[in-house]
């Protein structure tokens, strides 16, 4: 390729060698140099070349005039050509031609691929790294794209690319507008608009940047004059996102209003919080509702609910005096007390007497019955536009006198509680504030100075505070209050849980109290289901759980499954629990947590005890369901009814979803100190065995039997400290530490006294597979003949199988490929023959390594490809990575290492993710071999 050549489309199409221009003839010599430079490097078919050039209708000699284009245009890009030397720049291939040109060297393809690179950062909001890439790519336009360049081709092409410049055009204003400098968007922006009046994305660009300007006056200017053009031109109205810009425009400062009547009565709202902070999308969301932009009628019911302490009530008093010139005929504000400890609720007719009476009724003319009250209520309204602020409803039945207001009133409820109250009712789901919001709570009460000194801890408290502004309302109260404090001091203290809840209080502040509250009206209601939840909460907070399912909580309330996934969600819609993404799981915030441990019964073995019993059962049930042939460790009977599965695939689904509660379920029972939940905590532990060695876990796996041997010892359970010896050797073997042999050894000594001749040999053939891991093969000949002669005695199938597919490992390392394959062989039959996949995989894949040794790589690949098959099913993620390296291995012994190369490739990232030492050596040495073979650099991964 002649890399000092550029072809040019963004303008007069040119062509330049080493700076110099380059003068391509003619229009249609023009037109052909753009077709080729539209697929550089590709040959274009004749017929495509005629049809670009001429349409539907190319004269009889088409064809012969493309010779003559290309003769020219090669002469042109190539004058020191030989006149018999072929040319390097156009060549004729297959009925075409092709430019022998790298993409980069066409401005058209380089704009192209720079636009999509600064698209999809502005599309993940990266503006900074959109920019430049905008800049460049606008930056090759010297004019209109092909300019007097004639054709079909030429056409689309023109209409393309300035499509596409436009599009940059605006995505660089975005990208202006997304680093806050609105007013380096304007010129071009108004530029736009006047060379393209029907187009709807500048012109909404334009209004936001004015309006960041602070010319919101301007902007509603753009917007009318928008209208005006659409209307008269198109005859349809602006589009969404024009309307959108509009609105913001309007909420953008207050609007003006002639001064024609007296000042609107009542004007009950309570005082905007001065700290108030963040919510930006929530109040544009609500200023929509209550305030629409084009005037028409407000939203006559929204509802903003949430956890306590989340700021439900600061957001509607804000939204309420951002909207209230909205509402001249009264603002009224009731606290309905819903949640609020030691005080009844105000019922519905005393809501209305209160309104009622604002609005100048006297009040021997006000009902006592709350029918005819709420017929009064609506007649004194109608005609009126009137803001009602409902504070803290504890429920629908509390505001369903007030409803439905008439027509140009709204009414604004906040409530703990997810209310449905109709088609008029729309309900804002209050989150918790992101992290840069709730460190701006906190710099407003306790200083920037001492938030920024260490961001980190600043960090950790917001965690700390779950991003509730309540409590990051306490905090930062705390630490103005003792301005030596730094910040790490008072996570520190908080980072305690025992005390975490006593320390955010401040004043009549709690985020205990506030959490009793909705606790108490669940107690103490005369819904049954509502008594279930709150005895749900306590009980939740016994586990120290990621998230919960119904099938655990009816384990820990005693019931079934239905009703305890009515109490959860009954937990849900009162904002004191969350649903995960994961269908029917559930999680409790870290604060909510605390406050229901609080809240838990003083006699907690019974519903843990169910709870864990659910969880053995279950994670048995899924194990044996993974792989039958795998030999679970002996433990206590359990009366639970597991959650079903419905295959191997479904089985390992749940573990994997369920593993982090499962270990830490395990993990907390073990550590306390009732002995028969820590009993049921050693249960759990061993349940996971043969999850977690297939899964490669060492980690957890040696973690939790490491505490599990430690309560056997404790409990004096002497079978149990067998299994825990096991696994924790088992975890040690994967990460390939010697000390693994320890474990093994105590365990040999543990079977014998306990007379268990099923467990002794199943130890020695460990003992044996450790032996080969290691590289003593002579030694692992011992255990295993010591392993098969005792399981032939004792008539243990599964022995018999894994001594002789150990005998047969150990005499392949020693390089003895006869004595190896018989009982290996034996092994896969007798494997086979009772559907023992697990082994058959493990046996197929040394006998693929075998074949290796003995030159026969087409028998081992397909033992291999069984084996990665099976490794797969059973998610035997070690064993599917040897596979993979001996496949690649068996490949290239074939002669194809282009065939070894997309296994290889896939072993690399496995082999650096389970981190086994040997077998990542492996990997790295198969690679750089396939990867010389086939001439592609070697890749760390």
């Amino acid at each position: 390729m002649a890399e000092g050549v550029i072809v040019r489309l963004l303008g007069p199409v040119t062509a330049a060698r080493d700076g110099k221009e380059i003068d391509l003839g003619p229009p249609r010599r023009q037109a052909l140099t753009a077709i080729l430079a539209a697929w550089p490097g590709r040959v274009v078919p004749i017929p495509r070349i005629i049809d670009g050039i001429w349409g539907d209708d190319p004269p009889k000699t088409a064809e012969q005039s493309v010779y003559t284009y290309v003769a020219g245009l090669r002469n042109a890009l190539e004058p020191s050509r030989g006149r018999r030397e072929p040319s390097k720049l156009v060549v004729g291939a297959a009925g075409g031609y092709r430019l022998r040109l790298d993409g980069s060297r066409v401005d058209a393809i380089a704009f192209t691929e720079r636009l999509d690179h600064a698209r999809r950062a502005v599309l993940r909001g990266d503006h900074a790294g959109a920019l430049p890439d905008l800049e460049e790519a606008l930056a090759l336009w010297h004019g209109e794209a092909l300019p007097g360049v004639p054709g079909p081709f030429a056409e689309s092409e023109r209409a393309r690319l300035t499509e596409a410049r436009l599009a940059a055009q605006e995505y660089r204003a975005e990208a202006l507008l997304g680093l806050d400098r609105p007013q380096d968007a304007l010129a071009p922006l108004r530029a736009m608009t006047y060379r393209h009046p029907l187009r709807e994305r500048p012109r909404e660009l334009l209004m936001l940047a004015l309006v960041r300007c602070g010319r919101r006056a301007e902007a509603l200017v753009v917007y009318e004059e928008s209208r005006r053009l659409l209307r008269e031109e198109l005859g349809v109205d602006p589009g969404e996102a024009l309307r959108r810009s509009h609105r913001l425009a309007l909420a953008a400062g207050p609007r003006e209003r002639p001064g024609d009547g007296p000042p609107p009565l009542p004007r009950q709202l309570p005082r905007d919080l001065a700290g108030f902070v963040g919510r930006t999308q929530e109040v544009i969301r609500l200023k929509g509702l209550l305030a629409p932009w084009d005037d028409t009628e407000p939203n006559p019911l929204v509802v903003i609910s949430g956890p306590p302490g989340v700021g439900k009530s600061a957001l509607a008093v804000r939204i309420g005096n951002l909207v209230k010139d909205r509402y001249p005929d009264g603002q009224l504000y009731v606290n309905l007390r819903g949640a609020t400890v030691g005080l009844p609720g105000l019922d519905p007719l005393d809501v209305l007497g209160r309104f009622l009476r604002a609005f100048g009724i006297d009040g021997d003319a006000i009902p006592g019955d709350v029918d005819e009250a709420a017929a009064l209520w609506r007649s004194t309204l109608s005609g009126r536009r009137t803001l009602i602020l409902l504070d803290d409803a504890a429920g629908l039945g509390q505001i369903l006198p007030l409803l439905p207001a008439p027509r140009g009133t709204a009414i604004v409820v906040t409530s703990r509680e997810t209310l449905a109250a109709g088609d008029d009712c729309v309900q804002l789901h209050l989150p918790r504030l992101s992290l840069p919001e709730s460190v701006t709570v906190l710099a407003k009460l306790a200083g920037a100075e001492r938030m920024a000194a260490d961001p980190e801890e600043t960090a950790g408290l917001v965690r700390l505070c779950d991003g509730l502004p309540l409590a990051l309302r306490i905090a930062g109260a705390r630490l103005a209050d003792r301005p030596a404090w730094s910040v790490s001091a008072l996570t520190g203290r908080l980072r305690d849980e025992r005390r975490r809840l006593h320390e955010l209080e401040a004043g009549e502040l709690a985020v205990r109290a506030s959490l009793a509250s909705s606790w108490s009206a669940l107690a103490g209601s005369a819904r049954p289901i509502d008594r279930v939840a709150a005895r749900a909460l306590g009980l939740l907070g016994l586990l120290h759980l990621h998230d919960v399912t119904a099938e655990v909580a009816a384990a820990l309330l005693g019931t079934g499954a239905d009703e305890a996934e009515r109490a959860l969600e009954r937990l849900v819609d009162a904002h004191l629990l969350e649903h995960l993404a994961g269908p029917g799981r559930y999680q409790l915030h870290d604060l909510v947590r605390l406050f229901a441990a609080e809240m838990a019964p003083g006699d907690a073995a019974g519903p843990l005890a169910r709870a864990l019993s659910f969880y053995i059962a279950s994670a048995r049930l899924a194990v044996t369901t993974m792989d039958p042939h795998r030999v679970q460790a002996e433990g206590p009977e359990v009366d639970a009814v597991p959650h079903a599965v419905g295959g191997p695939d479904e089985a390992i689904a749940w573990l994997a979803g369920e593993e982090t509660n499962l270990v830490a379920a395990a993990g907390q029972a073990m550590a306390g100190p009732d002995s028969g939940l820590a009993a049921l905590g050693v249960a759990l532990c061993f349940s996971l065995f043969w999850y977690q060695q297939y899964a490669h876990e060492p980690v957890p796996l040696i973690a939790l039997n490491r505490r599990a041997l430690d309560v056997c010892e404790r409990l004096g359970d002497r079978l149990g400290a067998y299994h825990a010896h096991g696994h924790v050797a088992c975890g040690l073997a994967l990460q390939g530490k010697a000390e693994a042999m320890g474990h093994l050894e105590a365990q040999l000594i543990l079977a014998r006294e306990l007379g268990d001749r099923f467990s002794e040999q199943r130890t020695l053939g460990n003992l044996a597979n450790l032996s080969v891991e290691r590289g003593l093969h002579e030694q692992a000949l011992g255990y295993a003949g010591r392993q098969l002669a005792l399981a032939r005695r004792i008539g243990a199938d599964v022995g018999v199988r894994y001594a002789l597919m150990m005998r047969g490992l150990a005499c392949q390392k020693l390089g003895r490929p006869a004595e190896a394959r018989g009982p290996l062989e034996e092994a896969l039959a007798a494997a086979e023959s009772i559907g023992d996949t697990g082994h058959e995989m493990n046996m197929r894949r040394i006998l693929g390594e075998l074949c290796l040794d003995e030159g026969k790589p087409g028998e081992a690949a397909d033992h291999l490809e069984r084996a990665l098959a099976a490794s797969r099913a059973h998610r035997n993620r070690l064993g599917e990575l040897e596979c993979l390296v001996l496949l690649s291995r068996a490949r290239r012994e074939l002669g194809d290492a282009h065939a070894a190369l997309p296994h290889i490739a896939e072993a690399m990232p496995l082999a650096a993710e389970l981190e086994n030492a040997k077998w990542r050596i492996e990997t790295e040495n198969e690679q750089r071999i396939v990867h010389e073979l086939v001439g592609v650099p070697t890749v760390r991964v």
